[in-house]
């Protein structure tokens, strides 16, 4: 069945779900006092020695922190023992030196009781000893590492959480829209392909803009993309449903289609049904790190695959939010020193807006956390979180067909009124070359750009891409892309 134009009655979404297990549920019924703007709002030239003294120095300047158990000078004791202690162990571990590295570990956790470990340099310290103290035990046990994964369920709770009490999330939202709300200029009928739909916080402020168009609004088709629920619930539906509400409030026609797929990469082109009369406008908001996997751990390069068939599509604007670390490469130590420096500078801006909401803060850390033992512990396949940074993204963009597109004063400014909502003069907005960053006192954390379909690109309409394929709504995909019917 094709997607209707929700605008049009009552009965305003219609979701078609392709994913490995048939599991439609009815969605969830909206009263009449049911307000969706509330419930988006709400809802290596350095020796060893020489880099641990320089690395505290810059972390004791991201940390300057009290000391309730001891003197001041006591803690910048500890913390310089702490930094000499965890590069340590890092360097026993990636030698394989078990025995040592278990010392090492005992040695930190004594020295964790006399240290403050709510915040600062000594609650980092002990998210990254547990993570060198998971990976030991991997290594040992010639298992993979014991790191805690998120359902998709619990995934979503994170990211809300992260989403709610820091400016990363929301500055990547306001740019992407205002580089699809101007690609989408004079276009009658839009298409926006959302790589990781989660709650779909993103889309009221650009449905707004929409409506508020001269000459009115464009058609709005969105295509979700999100993994299966773990709990039988159509969650992607549901997150449909209230858009559609949402776009009706405001006069805006909208379709809507959910895609179900465990991983982006089992996501095929024809799945998206693109129409040859639409602008379309893909969105990926700290996805695509996630398919940089090296292509000989898996004999294929799942991340060149899916940008050539976006490419393919032709799309007016990509829009691509990464984080701005170095965290993919092959030699645990490099790969494990800049993570401590990436993420006790995220920590450090996460404190300062803590006195918002503690409670929401300590779930957004357990999303950065998570993240952390990711890059740390994990490696081959299940090492998913493997950021690079924007140099790289643009030579891979630019080598798929993609030309960059600049992003302009206006998500420039947008981003700068962005951060006046949160506490702490840390943050910081930079232009970099077209793209923009959001940083903490300098230091680059979340890099935006955009790009569009080069001229060397093929059309949509080549014999590799179908480009509209009707579906049977029973039809669900297996995690080997075969088609079956229930």
């Amino acid at each position: 069945m094709e997607p209707n134009d929700f605008s049009a009655t009552d009965d305003i979404a219609t979701t078609e779900l392709y994913h490995a297990t048939h599991c439609l549920s009815q969605p969830a019924a909206f009263t009449n006092g049911y307000d969706p703007v509330t419930e988006f709002l709400a809802c290596d030239s350095l020796t060893h020695d020489q880099w641990i003294d320089s690395t505290f120095h810059e972390l004791s300047s991201i940390y300057p922190v009290p000391s309730p158990r001891g003197t001041i000078e006591d803690e910048e004791e500890s913390g310089i023992r702490l930094v000499h202690l965890l590069m340590s162990t890092a360097r026993a571990v990636h030698r394989g030196e078990a025995d040592h590295a278990r010392s090492l570990i005992e040695g930190m956790r004594c020295l964790l009781t006399r240290v403050t470990t709510s915040f600062g340099i000594g609650k980092v310290a002990g998210y990254f000893v547990d993570a060198l103290c998971s990976r030991l035990c991997s290594l040992q046990c010639d298992a993979p590492a014991a790191v805690a994964l998120n359902t998709p369920d619990e995934a979503e709770i994170l990211y809300h959480h992260f989403y709610e009490v820091c400016p990363y999330l929301k500055f990547a939202h306001f740019t992407a829209n205002q580089s699809i709300l101007d690609a989408f200029k004079g276009e009658d009928h839009v298409h926006v392909i959302d790589f990781n739909l989660m709650h779909g916080l993103q889309w009221p402020a650009l449905i707004q803009a929409l409506a508020l168009r001269p000459g009115g609004p464009p058609v709005v088709r969105l295509t979700g993309i999100g993994p299966p629920s773990s709990d039988g619930r159509d969650n992607i539906r549901e997150v449909g449903f209230r858009l559609a509400k949402f776009a009706r409030s405001v006069n805006v026609p909208f379709v809507f289609r959910g895609v179900a797929a465990s991983r982006l990469d089992d996501v095929r082109p024809w799945m998206l049904q693109i129409s040859a009369s639409e602008a379309v406008a893909v969105n990926s908001i700290l996805q695509l790190h996630r398919l940089l996997a090296d292509p000989n751990e898996l004999g294929t390069s799942s991340i060149d695959s899916l940008l050539g068939w976006v490419a393919g599509l032709r799309p007016k604007i990509v829009t691509l939010v990464e984080q701005e670390a170095d965290h993919n490469k092959p030699d645990f130590l490099d790969r494990f020193t800049k993570a401590l420096f990436y993420y006790s500078t995220m920590f450090d801006s996460l404190e300062a807006g803590r006195e918002y909401s503690c409670g929401a803060a300590s779930v957004a850390e357990l999303y950065l956390q998570r993240e952390m033992c990711n890059v740390v512990c994990c490696e081959g396949t299940a090492r998913v979180e493997r950021h690079e940074l924007l140099l790289r993204w643009r030579a891979r963009m630019s080598s798929a067909g993609l030309k960059p597109v600049h992003l302009g004063s206006n998500a420039f400014k947008q981003a700068s009124m962005l951060l006046t909502l949160f506490s702490g003069e840390g943050y910081c907005v930079d232009e970099v070359e077209g793209c923009v960053t959001l940083g903490w006192h300098g230091l680059p954390l979340i890099s935006a750009s955009a790009w569009q379909a080069g001229d060397e690109v093929p059309s949509p309409g080549s014999k590799n891409l179908p480009l509209f394929i009707p579906l049977d709504n029973n039809t669900v995909f297996n995690d080997n892309n075969n088609s079956q019917l229930y």
